[in-house]
């Protein structure tokens, strides 16, 4: 009786840190789920303000909004084609490592960007920008060759395969229609040989049909007749019929 209550108190514990453990995990996915959410909607309205200052601000403010804009719409593409592209590509691991050092670079221009939206000398903000500008340009460039090529080895792939592909479907094709081919030619029966000259009849003899043969032979009855039977001394005479 203790076993079996002590089987079962196991069995409870073990269903209690089971639904824990559920439940945490659950919670933590909730939670991941919200922040994602949270992280794409500011990131959207930021967006949205940015092209929105692009074009309503003249002069250094709205040029500084546009290079933002261009900086974290370029960041933000080459991140996803390169997280897309490792699940499929082992090799685009250090690609992406590179990319993520040249974040870093990335989000401390795009927070030196962010500051000096609200500068208030004109002046001096209008002197810096050819060199923000430079710098923009250089990490926006190094950006997107990162990402195109990673895009260009995939479609190398993609191509390769198509490829090997389109040769196996071909040859699967040939197979399915073998009815087109040409069909091997059966060999026609040749005449039989005449024989020489110096045979023994001189003429020329055909080859013998089955049955030939047995045609000439006479046919034998299926059963034999009976033949007369020998008559003794001590058998009687037949009487003669009477012909009254």
């Amino acid at each position: 009786m203790e076993a079996v209550i002590a089987v079962f108190a196991l069995l409870f514990v073990l269903f209690v840190a089971l639904g824990a453990y559920a439940t945490v995990k659950a919670v933590g996915a909730a939670k991941r789920s919200v922040d994602r959410t949270i992280t794409t909607a500011r990131r959207t309205v930021e967006d949205h303000t940015l092209r929105a200052k692009s074009f309503a601000h003249l002069g250094p403010a709205g040029e500084i909004a546009q290079l933002r804009l261009k900086l974290r719409t370029s960041m933000r593409a080459t991140q996803d084609a390169l997280r897309a592209g490792v699940a499929e590509d082992e090799s685009l691991k250090e690609s992406l490592g590179l990319f993520q050092r040249l974040s870093a670079h990335g989000h401390e221009l795009d927070e030196e960007l962010k500051r000096l939206e609200s500068e208030p000398d004109r002046a001096t903000l209008a002197e810096r920008l050819p060199a923000l500008r430079e710098r923009t340009e250089r990490v926006t460039a190094s950006a997107d060759s990162l990402r195109w090529a990673a895009r260009d080895r995939a479609r190398r792939f993609a191509d390769d395969d198509l490829d090997t592909l389109s040769a196996q479907i071909d040859i699967e094709a040939g197979a399915l229609r073998h009815w087109t081919t040409t069909p091997e030619h059966t060999p026609t029966q040749s005449w039989p040989e005449a024989p020489a000259a110096d045979s023994a009849s001189g003429q020329q003899t055909w080859p013998e049909k089955p049955g030939s043969r047995a045609a000439e032979q006479p046919a034998r009855p299926a059963i034999t007749p009976p033949g007369p039977r020998p008559t003794y001394p001590w058998q009687k005479k037949p009487r003669p019929e009477s012909t009254t």
